[in-house]
């Protein structure tokens, strides 16, 4: 499936939406552990895409190519050795300093239990060590959820994007310096 066409030095975020909820039961309260995401996640992945998105999903082989790439990083979050709770995937472009995160989910039972915020904080974090100054979002106009997570952690309104999505939706381009 084709995502729509980025502009130079921006990135996708797709929303986090509503999704049908999962009979797993809510995190525990122990810290999220973040690590990059191996091959052996690549079901998990796929799943964790399926249940959170209703478009602009990744298919399998765009997840197992990003796994495979210099130029991406997925990362996933879970707590108590559980399965997944969340997955973040960024991209760099050679030459920029402009780190482009292109998705952030977690499961709706996972929501407000920090989270998103541990993604974002390592996604920040692999940003500034491949020497980017600023990461930059994309998000729904209609994921008051998401915008506010981004606002409180420090990222700005930077455009309105009318019809970004794949069912037509606008969006929101938001933006953080890293240094």
């Amino acid at each position: 499936m084709l995502r729509p066409p980025l502009p130079p030095e921006s990135t996708a975020l797709k929303a986090t939406h509503a999704a049908a909820s999962s009979a797993v039961p809510a995190p525990a309260t122990a810290a999220v552990r973040v690590r990059r995401a191996e091959l052996s996640d690549l079901d998990d992945l796929v799943a964790l895409e399926d249940a959170t998105f209703d478009s602009d999903r990744m298919s399998r082989a765009q997840y197992r190519r990003h796994l495979d790439s210099d130029s991406a990083s997925v990362l996933v979050a879970s707590a108590n050795h559980r399965r997944f709770l969340g997955t973040a995937v960024m991209f760099y472009r050679r030459g920029s300093t402009v780190a482009r995160l292109y998705s952030l989910a977690s499961r709706p039972e996972a929501r407000g239990k920090g989270v998103a915020s541990a993604l974002l904080a390592a996604v920040e974090q692999a940003a500034r060590q491949r020497g980017c100054r600023e990461l930059r979002l994309e998000v729904r106009i209609d994921n008051a959820a998401a915008i506010r997570l981004y606002e409180r952690l420090g990222y700005c309104r930077l455009a309105r994007l009318a019809r970004y999505y794949e069912d037509d939706a606008d969006g929101w381009r938001y933006g953080k310096r890293l240094d």
